[in-house]
């Protein structure tokens, strides 16, 4: 019904217009626009004729979406739907630039305009389109468990949201390896058209990568953010050194070794001082002679 009526009202005021030289009058529009989400988009269309008209008056300007009238300007008056202007603030029935201001831009936004424009000396129309597009906001990785215990299976997580349209995360290692194939991802798209991407990579238990990094690409396949993520017990370690000694054992060790010696230089002077012990007394062979002369040949008889 919508598009019916606003076929009547051009069918209207085409004949009462009474234009007879269509051909002289063209509407010229660039061909596609990409608008960033929230900032404002211009749909770029100017009036041009094949033959100089200093006179040429415009009398009728309709922006048009999906058959849905955005700005209409019809007998000196301008009515615009909010959000929705000329250009040129100060345009005026004499101005040929009809470019179409969005104020700010969502995703709704996007699709085919259609521009008519009828004048005193011919009427003409163009349809431009306009891509809307959101950058992601920089990646969040959290683990599950948040304490990476040693010898455990992790899985790390990967968000980003506020981009437009679907993009995509992926995985990569401290070597920039790519482990995208490893994880799985989820799209969801908010009230605003906007989405949230997810994605879930698993690690087994005795992963000898430390970093991972989650790099966000919007549709185009431009990175646009990163994050890295640090596994800190990811090497290869002695678990009953590092988890069940703890801390403690880097003190005990030496100790321990600090001891041993004691003990053994203890041992060595302990059988220096038995051998010492179990050796016989002296012997002592004398002269036949004056044995006040105690010439005499001494042996320390074996033990």
């Amino acid at each position: 019904m919508a598009s019916m009526g606003i076929l009547l009202f051009f069918t209207a005021i085409y004949i009462r217009t009474g234009n007879t030289n269509a051909g002289f009058v063209n509407v010229e529009c660039q061909a596609e626009k990409v608008g960033q989400y929230g900032q404002q988009s211009l749909l770029q269309c100017v009036v041009k004729t094949t033959q100089d008209l200093a006179d040429l008056e415009i009398r009728v300007v309709t922006w048009t979406k999906e058959d849905r009238p955005l700005l209409v300007f019809h007998e000196g008056k301008n009515k615009p739907q909010p959000g929705y202007s000329f250009a040129d603030p100060s345009w005026n029935d004499r101005n040929r630039n009809v470019s179409l201001l969005i104020t700010n831009t969502a995703v709704e936004h996007e699709g085919v305009y259609k521009c008519t424009v009828i004048t005193n000396s011919g009427d003409g129309e163009d349809s431009t389109s306009l891509k809307v597009t959101a950058k992601y906001n920089k990646p969040t990785i959290h683990s599950n468990p948040e304490t990476v215990p040693l010898n455990t299976d992790v899985t790390l997580m990967c968000d980003s949201d506020g981009g437009y349209p679907k993009g995509q995360l992926r995985w990569f290692d401290e070597n920039n390896t790519e482990w995208t194939k490893s994880s799985q991802m989820e799209a969801n798209q908010t009230e605003s058209g906007l989405f949230n991407l997810s994605s879930k990579l698993s690690l087994l238990k005795g992963s000898i990568f430390t970093n991972y990094t989650c790099k966000v690409f919007n549709a185009s396949g431009n990175k646009e953010e990163e994050a890295t993520f640090e596994v800190q017990n990811a090497q290869n370690k002695d678990p009953h050194t590092e988890e069940v000694l703890g801390p403690a054992s880097k003190i005990v060790t030496p100790v321990v070794v600090i001891g041993s010696l004691i003990v053994g230089l203890a041992l060595l002077i302990y059988r220096k001082r038995s051998q010492h012990d179990h050796r016989g007394p002296p012997t002592c062979d004398y002269d036949d002679g004056d044995h006040q002369e105690r010439d005499k040949t001494c042996q320390v008889s074996p033990a």
